[in-house]
């Protein structure tokens, strides 16, 4: 029996492709690798850093792991401002002094009231340090300082979802040139009740607010405030922080196997088989493998055979070039003879008139017997 010849692509059997092993195995490499690079600057560094966090001597405790994904061909087809969310087993900001900004439709009293709640928790109330409405933000934030205020007031913001796409508008530049500080989407509107696996349609009354409870906008802000946020640009590399330096290689290898597989499950068209490879690193470190694949290409129209025709196209095309180099390569060999070219007339062609070194020389003698009359009139003028 003659053996197959068709190809088939691994990524479209694996069930899973991210080896937990080989992502903690990178972890512990990664982070010795910074604690090192750190403790050798430091050493190299003729000035001691007096601000220094005394609990953290290697200067690392802050620095971000990033989980970096390439992919064939790009993840998206236009620029998407709103960042989504993936829960993480171990939550990136758990900082108690972190100030967040909580942005939301209209009523502002309504959220304000939910936040002050005694049902809210107490800890994160005092990290909730603003609440404005989208008339309110029109209205006081139009100009480019208030914005820039707000901006360095806060250290996260979170976007009611339902207004969430307004905000670029609103907020311009100031918020969206980078993605530090994007506002996050948190759903704060009533939940809708379900009636035997269907959702129930919510009775509109002007009376009533269209709110979730202080319970579940508390858990709302902490999920978000912890999650991985993913902004979507078309590109092949996408970065996610998923970490920072100080945690251990468990927490760190723990939340890459949940962003890689979340991310490429829900946002990488074609799932795996789109997928180059998986990488962890730090700010100034180099990329560590996590996952590579085996196929370089996407499907299989994008694999040729070496004697088929399309093969021969690709092989048989010329270099594209130039019209002057096409009309040159037209002529014959004898037929192309040099074209002489007018000559320019400039300043610097014309004849310099010849120097006079005799008369040079009488005008630097009468000159010096002028000095010489002046010196002796000057000395005489002294000894009178």
């Amino acid at each position: 029996m003659a053996s197959s010849k068709a190809v088939t692509l691994r990524s479209e059997t694996a069930v899973s492709l991210v080896d937990p092993d080989q992502t903690l195995k990178a972890s512990k490499a990664l982070l010795a690798h910074m604690k090192k690079a750190s403790q050798e600057k430091a050493a190299n560094s003729k000035k001691k850093d007096l601000l220094a966090d005394p609990d953290d001597e290697e200067g690392i405790k802050e620095l971000p792991i990033w989980l970096t994904l390439t992919t064939k061909r790009h993840i998206t087809d236009s620029r998407n401002l709103k960042p989504s969310k993936i829960v993480l087993p171990n939550p990136l900001n758990t900082d108690s002094e972190t100030t967040i900004c909580l942005l939301t439709a209209e009523p502002q009293r309504a959220y304000k009231n939910l936040v002050a709640s005694d049902e809210f928790p107490a800890e994160l109330r005092k990290r909730v340090t603003r609440v404005i409405d989208i008339a309110k933000l029109k209205a006081k934030f139009k100009s480019y300082e208030s914005q820039r205020k707000l901006y360095a007031e806060h250290d996260v913001f979170l976007g009611d979802s339902r207004i969430i796409n307004r905000l670029p508008g609103l907020l311009g530049k100031t918020f969206y040139k980078t993605t530090a500080k994007r506002p996050i989407p948190i759903e704060i509107q009533a939940r809708i009740p379900k009636s035997e696996g269907k959702r129930v349609k919510r009775t509109k009354d002007a009376d009533t607010v269209n709110a979730c409870t202080s319970i579940q906008l508390a858990g709302e802000i902490e999920r978000a405030v912890g999650a991985a946020l993913v902004n979507l640009s078309p590109t092949v590399n996408t970065a996610i922080r998923v970490g920072s330096a100080g945690w251990t290689a468990e927490q760190i290898a723990q939340n890459v196997d949940v962003v890689a597989k979340a991310l490429v499950e829900k946002f990488v068209p074609g799932k795996w088989k789109n997928v180059k490879s998986i990488y962890i690193k730090g700010p100034e470190t180099a990329a560590l493998p996590v996952w590579l694949t085996d196929e370089l290409w996407l499907d299989h129209k994008d694999i040729v055979a070496d004697d088929s025709e399309e093969a021969k196209a690709i092989h048989g095309e010329k270099a594209n070039i130039g019209k002057k180099r096409k009309s040159l390569e037209a002529q014959p060999e004898e037929a192309a003879e040099p074209v002489a070219k007018k000559a320019k007339k400039s300043k610097a062609a014309k004849k310099l008139p010849e120097s006079d070194d005799t008369k040079l020389d009488k005008e630097i003698a009468d000159r010096k017997a002028a000095l010489k009359k002046q010196k002796k009139a000057a000395k005489k003028a002294l000894e009178v």
